[in-house]
């Protein structure tokens, strides 16, 4: 079911709006065929892993430092969730969007690169992406399509130090780069925000919505379930990512017909 008033809403907000922030999670990734839950861009539910230790812990700084070939197997088994896959309509809404506005940003906590795929320019990989690989020790860096060719752990082919993807593990620090992004699409100010397929249980991802909520900026949630941000939000649409933004861009496009019908006489 679509809640077609909210949707609207949002359409008349996108049609006012010059600077827009997306804040999207693992559910805009799910018409793609991703799944939505535990572990870095979901894939592990309530449990140990095979190996008898925590998902959290098996993809940790730590663990990747102490047993690097342990926690590379469970980065493989995410790479191998995704491989194959491609961007969804979400995703290309997105994309196709961004060129109407002074500034569209999407922040993503995803780790499948599915937005720079789809064309996002103004992109925050605050968790980073799977397919850039970097060594811990030298400036080396390489992009790869998928991880099948690759020995595990792979090792540099300058300084022979461990190389692995760059990704934030549990217990590592953000991106300082990223992090500066963010900050710098937040103080410069921004008309409406839009979290998309999230919990929004990381503090960094609920501000911004938080934030806005306060200073009555425009905000806005698409997801079927509810988040840590459900209650604060103007205009809450219970659907999936890939649908609502289809439905929301045809919408966009009557606001904007509209208005020039308007302006023309």
């Amino acid at each position: 079911m679509t809640d077609f008033v909210p949707l609207r809403a949002l359409a008349a907000e996108l049609g006012r709006a010059r600077r827009v922030l997306v804040i999207t999670g693992a559910g805009m990734s799910a018409d793609s065929g991703l799944p939505t839950y535990r572990g870095v861009g979901g894939l592990y539910d309530n449990g140990p892993t095979a190996d008898g230790v925590a998902i959290e812990e098996a993809l940790s700084g730590e663990m990747m430092g102490e047993r690097p070939e342990l926690t590379w197997k469970y980065l493989g088994e995410i790479e191998r969730a995704c491989r194959g896959r491609q961007p969804n309509a979400g995703h290309n809404v997105l994309a196709e969007l961004a060129p109407r506005y002074e500034q569209f940003t999407v922040l993503t906590q995803n780790v499948d690169g599915f937005h720079r795929q789809a064309g996002s320019r103004d992109l925050i990989e605050i968790h980073g992406n799977l397919h850039r690989l970097q060594c811990g020790f030298c400036p080396y860096e390489v992009e790869v399509e998928d991880y099948s060719g690759l020995e595990i752990p792979p090792s540099c082919p300058y300084c022979a130090g461990l190389v692995r993807p760059r990704v934030v593990l549990f217990g590592e620090a953000l991106p300082q780069r990223e992090l500066e992004r963010l900050y710098q699409v937040i103080e410069q100010g921004v008309d409406l925000v839009i979290s998309i397929g999230t919990t929004s249980v990381f503090p960094y991802i609920a501000q911004p919505v938080i934030a806005a909520a306060r200073r009555g900026v425009p905000t806005a949630e698409i997801n079927p379930g509810a988040s840590e941000v459900s209650h604060l939000v103007r205009y809450r649409v219970r659907e999936g990512a890939a649908a609502a933004l289809q439905k929301l861009a045809v919408m966009l496009d009557e606001v904007a017909g509209a208005a020039w019908r308007t302006k023309t006489g």
